[in-house]
């Protein structure tokens, strides 16, 4: 009889044992979690381990299950997947760090005075800008080169307009190019006033100087890459798309991701060379958890502010002039049946009514009998009312941020009518059911912040126009969430590792220091990034403000 009743304690205290904990690397809790799932759940906290989601749930749940030697409290904070940005030029951002920076200047005096300025500083033998944008000036012509000529009789200099796709150089970069005003290329414009160089070449005829500047090693790629990835890393980016990179830059970039020192991670669209379509379309999709090589990136046209944009009707405010087909209809025809018999998607920069309108119907003949390609057109930006039926199978990869930039004279290229079928982002989420959403910078800023603003109040920083900008277009909160994260993902065949808080994903996520999926419209270009997590490592936490600066502030 003891020895039964023994036996029963034993079991009775084996069965009241507390279960054991399991072991994760990191635990966060107290968080106000948007997982982006599939229902769009929320929840209070997570376990991580090997770089991954375990579990996902409320806090009594994954407390009681896991332990970790790394717990964070998020205190109540927003917690979102680390965003991903659609399109980008990451390694242009990083350049842009090396030379003049342009953006807001408000005429071309200005210009060449942060020229002079920047030269004073750095005495380099090559010069090189970006961000100017005339239609920011009192005079809205194109500049001319005679004050650079001027202040920079020798040292070559090419100052880049904010969209790429126009330049001024002096006549010490022309030289390089031997450019004179009988010089011509397909798919560009070499601008003269009077019968004289200006000194602007518009999209391909960039080239006639940028062939012969001096081309960057992979020492000063690497010091890029690592520049626009702090400010990625700043910014809660934990995903870049770039849109158009060299087999060298690619090189580079998985080099440094292998060695741990680049860890941002990197949908790379190669740059359609007939070198690099070649090379890659033999090569095969290379791929890592760091970077993804599948794509090319073609261009159909130029830019609707430097009035390259291919149209199917003249600018209003240049009749005769339809734009630029920077790549002829042919040669995309070609490109796509090259990349249709491949795995690799095709990525093309389609700005006007035209180029989409073409190249609409170049992916509707070649992918007629594929599936799931995920073929992607850049920008989508002015649409004809008839083609929007066509983006059903095409993904429209939009950036935001261009409808509060352009807002102010677009109609003033288009008309009435045809601008509202631009920067249509609601009409090409109803015919398509997704769209991918990016930046275009350092086109346009690199915050994240500021695409989710101009996405749902389509206002620019000083709340106007009042009622918003073509307000039948603006997305819901909850869908430009999704279109920078899970539909970005999707864009990029990486939907199942992230773009989303859920088991078995990269633990990519980022805390905020508002909500920004309740907070006022105002308000969201103001959020910060608290912290930003890539495999659950702390990549950028925001310095906390000294408490003698803060005091000193407090006086002030």
């Amino acid at each position: 009889m003891k020895n039964i009743l023994s036996l029963v304690i034993l079991i009775t205290l084996f069965s009241c044992k507390k279960e054991e904990k399991i072991q994760v690397d990191t635990i966060v809790i107290n968080g106000n979690i948007y997982t982006v799932n599939s229902t769009f759940d929320k929840a209070q906290a997570f376990a991580i381990k090997d770089g991954k989601f375990l579990e996902i749930g409320r806090n009594s749940d994954i407390q009681e299950k896991y332990e970790s030697h790394s717990v964070i409290d998020a205190d109540g904070q927003t917690i979102v997947p680390g965003f991903i940005d659609a399109h980008c030029h990451f390694l242009g951002l990083g350049f842009n760090q090396q030379s003049v920076n342009l953006v807001g200047t408000k005429s071309f005096e200005e210009v060449v005075d942060s020229v002079v300025a920047f030269q004073k500083r750095n005495k380099l033998d090559y010069i090189t800008g970006r961000g100017w944008d005339q239609n920011d000036w009192l005079d809205k012509d194109f500049p001319s080169k005679e004050l650079l000529d001027a202040k920079f009789p020798n040292t070559p200099v090419v100052l880049t307009r904010i969209d790429g796709h126009a330049i001024i150089c002096n006549q010490a970069a022309l030289n390089l190019g031997k450019v004179n005003k009988d010089s011509k290329i397909e798919g560009g414009e070499v601008v003269l006033k009077d019968g004289k160089l200006t000194g602007v070449l518009i999209d391909n005829a960039e080239t006639l100087v940028m062939d012969h500047w001096p081309k960057e090693t992979p020492e000063s790629i690497s010091k890029a890459l690592l520049a626009a990835q702090d400010i990625c890393f700043e910014n809660g980016l934990t995903t870049v798309d770039d849109a158009g990179l060299s087999r060298e830059a690619i090189e580079v970039i998985d080099s440094l991701q292998q060695a741990n020192i680049l860890k941002i991670r990197m949908y790379a669209m190669v740059s359609a060379t007939k070198e690099n379509l070649d090379y890659y379309l033999n090569k095969g999709i290379y791929k890592t958890d760091y970077l993804n090589v599948r794509s090319f990136k073609v261009y159909g046209d130029g830019a609707l502010g430097s009035r390259g944009a291919l149209l199917r009707k003249p600018y209003s405010d240049q009749p005769g002039h339809f734009g630029l087909a920077t790549t002829s209809i042919p040669t995309m025809d070609s490109i796509a049946h090259r990349i249709a018999n491949s795995k690799f998607q095709m990525n093309t920069h389609a700005i006007g009514d035209s180029a989409n309108h073409a190249l609409l119907n170049i992916y509707s003949k070649v992918l007629k009998d594929k599936t799931d390609r995920r073929w992607r057109i850049e920008h989508a930006q002015v649409i004809s009312p008839k083609d929007f039926e066509k983006f059903k199978n095409i993904i429209p990869s939009v950036q935001p941020t261009h409808a509060t930039s352009d807002m102010y004279w677009a109609e003033e290229r288009l008309g009435k009518e045809r601008v509202k079928g631009a920067y249509a982002y609601q009409q090409l989420l109803k015919a398509n059911g997704k769209v991918a959403l990016g930046t275009d910078f350092p086109v346009e800023h690199v915050s994240p912040f500021l695409t989710f603003h101009s996405a749902v109040a389509r206002q620019d920083l000083e709340d106007y126009p009042l009622e918003g900008y073509q307000m039948e277009n603006a997305l819901s909160r909850e869908e430009t969430l999704k279109g920078m994260t899970i539909w970005a993902a999707y864009a990029n065949f990486e939907e199942n590792e992230k773009g989303s808080i859920e088991v078995g994903k990269f633990a990519d996520f980022i805390i905020l220091d508002k909500n920004i999926m309740v907070i006022d419209n105002k308000e969201i270009p103001k959020v910060k990034v608290l912290k930003t997590f890539i495999n659950g490592v702390l990549q950028y936490e925001m310095p906390k403000v000294e408490e003698s600066q803060a005091s000193e502030e407090t006086k002030n």
